[in-house]
């Protein structure tokens, strides 16, 4: 077994510095620091994210759950009136291993009462350039990119079109899907790599499809959600929403998710009703963006590592 640390001892200095810095970073703009459980008794609905669950224990009646984000937790804090916040957090998600994945991992993760997604675009911006150096910064929608990349409209093409183009320029077999995963493999095989080399590059608007916990907004014929991502020379780093905050909706979108879920013969998730009951309260959650960075992910830009587990004192095949 091998038992020495994958990450060199340079690589925990420079881990520990960043740490240092980012919680520089955000004292410097009054934004308060929060620890939230790690283990809790609802998953993440997403259909495209598994939790680790822990099933059996002296002190658990039910199953609980490694959480993927703090973000559930994190909004009950701001329902109840914490104003902004952020968490350096351990997040765990089942079937990700590899250069640039562990399921073990660190999320940066802050919210902004307050901010719309230009301003939150903005402070991650500052954020990330503070530790990678200059670098240029797009900000583009969704729409745009795809049809700057592919001459191809994601909102308004139908699925036969997406799935003509995947298959003209991809080995995808007898893959089949609705028109999210051919937006999905698209993006990831084809649009992705064409942000390599160009710096910072923030993508907002997504279809609405894909709002996860987003607001969704018109754009002339189309409803678009209010979220971002954020790539780094190609490397996808951070995800953005302005922050749903109707109980009502919030709950449909769990019921749909698991919808989904069935679909695929995932395990169905229960709604997490502490998050439902504090986006129903009095106050409820206040106006806000909310980010998630890759805190691994960006040691490795800044510090030129091309293997997250480089950036790990132990990576998940020595644990």
């Amino acid at each position: 077994m091998d038992w020495q640390p994958s990450a060199s001892l340079e690589a925990l200095r420079q881990r520990a510095a960043l740490l240092q810095r980012t919680r520089y970073f955000f004292a410097r703009r009054g934004v308060l620091e929060v620890e939230t459980p790690l283990l809790c008794s609802a998953g993440v609905s997403d259909p495209a994210i598994e939790n680790l669950a822990v099933e059996r224990g002296t002190s658990l009646a039910r199953p609980r759950y490694l959480q993927s984000s703090p973000e559930y937790a994190m909004k009950r804090l701001l329902a109840a009136g914490s104003g902004p916040i952020y968490q350096l957090a351990r997040a765990f998600r089942d079937g990700e291993a590899g250069a640039r994945h562990n399921p073990e991992f660190s999320l940066l993760e802050w919210y902004r009462p307050g901010f719309d997604l230009g301003q939150l675009m903005a402070e991650v911006a500052e954020l990330v350039l503070e530790f990678v150096g200059e670098r240029p910064v797009e900000y583009i929608a969704y729409r745009d990119l795809f049809l700057r990349e592919l001459d191809l409209d994601p909102l308004l093409a139908p699925p036969a079109a997406l799935e003509a183009r995947a298959r003209a320029a991809l080995d995808v077999g007898d893959l089949a899907g609705n028109r999210d995963l051919w937006l999905d493999l698209l993006m990831s095989h084809l649009v992705e790599p064409a942000l390599a080399g160009r710096g910072l590059c923030f993508v907002y608007d997504y279809p609405a499809s894909q709002a996860a916990l987003a607001r969704l907004e018109t754009r002339g014929e189309v409803s678009v959600a209010r979220r971002f991502e954020l790539y780094v020379d190609g490397v996808e780093l951070a995800n953005g929403y302005h922050e749903l905050t109707d109980a009502a909706e919030q709950r449909r979108r769990f019921a749909a998710d698991n919808a989904r879920r069935a679909q695929h013969g995932q395990p169905l998730r229960e709604a997490d009703d502490y998050l439902l009951a504090a986006l129903a309260s009095a106050d409820g959650l206040p106006d806000c963006c909310g980010v998630a960075l890759g805190f691994d992910r960006l040691l490795m830009l800044a510090s030129g590592i091309n293997d997250i587990r480089q950036t790990l004192a132990f990576d998940w095949s020595r644990c």
